[in-house]
């Protein structure tokens, strides 16, 4: 049977993508690199939104990978979301899910939780970079306890005091010195940079680059002070895109551009300053969007294609299933509320959730699905309000995502299957909080 030319080209294309994915499975596992920002708010990017702060670097590597609108945090404020990206978990199961670690805390995570570093060992390098607000006191610190090689860092925000730079690891005696508010951001980088170039060869590497701006107190480095229409905390962001352009700049320079992956976000919304990119409420605001909707952005040549645009619903417990099958690595031996996301990123599959629960301390504040959002819980001058005795608050978040308008009176039928949704919720994950009021 004579072939048609449509046919032949059919059939070529079909090889050459059979050759690809070849060449991507046998291809080691990719260095995987996470810069997580601290409060930086879902529209304070270029390519989110912003005209105040420039963003060129960022916005190239969201236009060069995949960007997603409706990625959230696990918490609204800090110590429990950076629980849920660690674990993979709702951060109500690690019992970090009520306000933060204060400084005269002695609590943190349990070492019966798997973190991403250690449930990548023993085939990657693995290094913690900046901020870790998940425990200062033994024995849930350093962050070595918890399967990271190398730390440098802070142990909770850099507006807490006392307040030191650690570092730790192998070979390395434990030391602390004074903070360069300053230039904290430059040396978060420029270790990161080091722990890079040390891992080029070898075993493939995992830097958690947690970094403490924008979060307030702002102290913007003097080679960036006074640049950004947005003053302050435009510079400190404008910054934060700088480190990242010459991140960037090093994995080229080093051959490590298409052996590398690239992840950044934020571990809630904006607090005082920063833009929600019209999103409801802010940084600890229960159940809108607006604290725990941030900016997600995943950047890697030759495995995440480049100029996509993913509307699907995802949270930061997605960061280790997505990481672990990255690497070829099986999950850990617990109960995991986070998906793998590998083909959401490669190929626009459809999200692996079917709803996200969002929480304010250890109650649920809202449920999420692809077009639905219920809002079970927020706060009235100062307290904080069940409202499900009150109203019900449902919303079209893919045609209102600003939350303006309740549509509950026009879809009955969609706001008893969400009530049923925060009931098998509450049942499920209130029972394990463990602050007693």
């Amino acid at each position: 049977m004579r072939l048609g030319r449509r046919q032949v080209l059919a059939g070529a294309a079909a090889l050459a993508a059979l050759g690809e994915t070849a060449k991507a499975q046998t291809r080691r596992p990719p260095n995987v690199i996470v810069i997580l920002a601290d409060d930086l708010g879902y529209g304070d990017l270029g390519v989110q939104g912003s005209r105040l702060i420039k963003t060129p670097n960022l916005d190239r590597l969201a236009r060069q990978g995949v960007r997603m609108t409706d990625f959230y945090a696990s918490a609204n404020i800090c110590t429990p979301s950076r629980a849920g990206l660690q674990t993979g978990r709702y951060p109500i199961r690690t019992g970090l899910a009520y306000d933060v670690i204060r400084q005269t805390d002695t609590n943190g995570l349990p070492l019966s939780e798997t973190t991403i570093a250690e449930a990548l060992k023993p085939d990657y390098a693995t290094a913690l970079i900046g901020k870790w607000h998940l425990g200062h006191v033994a024995p849930y610190w350093p962050p070595t306890q918890h399967g990271y090689d190398q730390f440098f860092g802070l142990p909770y925000s850099h507006d807490m005091t006392p307040l030191n730079l650690y570092t730790s690891g192998p070979g390395v005696e434990f030391t602390k010195e004074d903070v360069d508010f300053p230039h904290l951001t430059q040396r978060f980088f420029d270790h990161g940079l080091k722990f890079i170039e040390d891992h080029r060869t070898g075993q493939p590497f995992f830097l958690l680059l947690a970094l403490s701006a924008p979060h307030l107190p702002l102290n913007p480095n003097p080679d960036h002070a006074g640049h950004s229409k947005a003053a302050a905390y435009g510079d400190v962001v404008e910054e934060i895109d700088t480190q990242t352009g010459r991140l960037l700049a090093r994995l080229k320079a080093l051959g490590l551009e298409k052996d590398t992956v690239v992840i950044v976000t934020s571990d809630n919304g904006p607090w005082f300053e920063g833009s929600t990119g019209g999103l409801r409420d802010r940084k600890g605001g229960s159940g809108w969007d607006g604290g725990y909707r941030v900016p997600f952005i995943a950047w890697g040549p030759g495995r995440i294609p480049a100029g996509r645009v993913s509307r699907e619903i995802a949270m930061n417990i997605d960061l280790l299933p997505t990481i672990l099958a990255l690497a070829g690595r099986p999950l850990p031996h617990t109960e995991i509320d986070g998906r793998d996301l590998t083909g959401v990123l490669t190929h626009g599959a459809k999200s692996p959730h079917d709803e996200l629960i969002l929480f304010n301390n250890e109650k649920v504040a809202a449920i999420r699905t692809d077009r639905w959002k219920f809002v079970a819980r927020s706060y009235y001058r100062g307290g904080e309000y069940p409202l499900g005795s009150r109203s019900d608050l449902l919303f079209d978040v893919r045609a209102d995502p600003s939350e303006s308008y309740n549509l509950a009176s026009l879809h009955p039928d969609v706001v008893a299957d969400m009530k049923a949704r925060v009931a098998r919720a509450q049942a499920t994950f209130e029972p394990l909080g463990v602050h007693k009021p």
